[in-house]
């Protein structure tokens, strides 16, 4: 097993242990009220077993609607790992971990939803994209630092990719 898994896997044990009450979740269905809006964009990609033909440019853009209950919905764009443009549509949660000072906040995210842009030869480079449109599902950890956020996306056993954006 890789290191980093093991790091990985450490560290949200450790969490779970300590934090069990933040995957309490509000009342169902999420309120439609709008809280703030996240735009991003990508900083870094790495792929965890790089390939000649990645792409670690994804020039990603991206856009958020969280509600108060840290519900969110959202829109992406982006390269993919084959610099075909890519779409990815979703939905999630964000679970607060810590507030490291008055302004500063730590927080795991996850996501699910659609993607689709991996045609042609690369079709079969991401799980169950028979029809060119497959589920996702993403885990992140970030912090936001008044109106500024980042955050590192794992996207499955493939790589990483470091977000900034800001809350309006």
């Amino acid at each position: 097993m890789p290191r980093y898994y093991q790091w990985l896997g450490g560290l949200a044990g450790f969490w779970l242990s300590t934090n069990v009450s933040a995957f309490t979740l509000p009342d169902w269905p999420p309120t439609l009220e709008l809280d703030h809006i996240l735009v991003q964009t990508s900083l870094l990609t790495r792929h965890f077993d790089p390939d000649p033909e990645h792409v670690n440019q994804q020039k990603l853009a991206s856009i958020e609607l969280h509600n108060p209950d840290r519900w969110l919905a959202g829109a992406a764009w982006f390269k993919n790992s084959f610099d075909q443009p890519t779409w990815y549509v979703y939905a999630g949660r964000e679970f607060p971990l810590w507030q490291v000072a008055e302004e500063v906040n730590v927080r795991a995210k996850l996501t699910g939803g659609l993607l689709r842009g991996y045609k042609g030869e690369y079709r079969d480079k991401i799980p169950l994209n028979h029809f060119e449109i497959a589920p996702a599902l993403l885990p992140s950890i970030g912090v936001q630092w008044g109106r500024v956020e980042s955050d590192l996306i794992i996207f499955g056993t493939a790589g990483m990719m470091v977000t900034a954006g800001l809350r309006f």
